[in-house]
């Protein structure tokens, strides 16, 4: 298993001989319509001539659904699984290519791939059809919460079972949790591991403040210890 960050809430999987991306961010397309977001991480072009086999959209705003990102993955030559909430699926087979597979992802479809099991659960966001995605690989599940309030109905969709990693968003804008109300969800999931996102990117905030148990903070392009 090997997870990397790729800024924002985007993340790179391998596992089980699949190649999984999470909302991958990788491009300046929100300055050009928000310019006070700008990256401030510069674009790791490595990371644009990958193969994916699959890639999760968790919901259809620029950041998560990016046609200038996707594109690289995305052509008539392809076969990539897309798993995509529904305002994501409609957005993104638009311009994806006709030779992959648009799998239209809400709250509480599955999805199996080799030995990988995708779920998708609830997220208040909003984009009202926005999920968080539990990944079961390797025996264990890592919980990708999207872009996400703290709200009761998101726990309520989630498996009864272990979470090994948490990675949630700590920026308190845009419809996501501030640092308090993500810590207070870190503590009702209890990972073994929580990740927070959403840092460094578009604004200064970071994470050394986030007091939530067993913390790990991410590195831009870099592989998350979650030993």
């Amino acid at each position: 298993m090997k997870i990397t960050y790729l800024g924002q809430a985007g993340f790179l999987m391998e596992t089980d001989g699949l190649t999984v991306l999470i909302d991958p961010y990788l491009s300046d397309s929100v300055e050009k319509i928000q310019p006070q977001n700008y990256r401030r991480v510069p674009v790791n072009e490595h990371f644009l001539t990958i193969y994916p086999n699959v890639i999760v959209l968790t919901h259809n705003h620029l950041d998560h659904t990016d046609p200038e990102t996707l594109r690289h993955y995305l052509n008539e030559n392809s076969q990539v699984v897309v798993l995509a909430s529904k305002n994501a699926w409609n957005e993104i087979r638009k311009f994806g290519g006709t030779s992959n597979n648009y799998v239209m992802f809400n709250e509480g479809t599955s999805w199996t791939q080799n030995n990988v099991l995708f779920r998708a659960v609830k997220a208040e966001h909003s984009d009202e059809y926005a999920i968080g995605v539990v990944i079961k690989a390797e025996g264990k599940n890592y919980y990708f919460t999207g872009d996400t309030l703290y709200n009761e109905s998101v726990f309520k969709s989630l498996p009864n079972e272990e979470i090994e990693a948490l990675f949630l968003p700590i920026n308190g804008k845009g419809n996501n949790m501030n640092k308090r109300d993500a810590s207070l969800f870190a503590e009702r999931i209890d990972a073994k591991k929580t990740v927070p996102v959403h840092i460094g990117m578009f604004d200064e905030t970071t994470a050394e403040d986030f007091t939530a148990k067993r913390v790990v903070i991410p590195s831009v392009y870099q592989e998350i210890s979650l030993e």
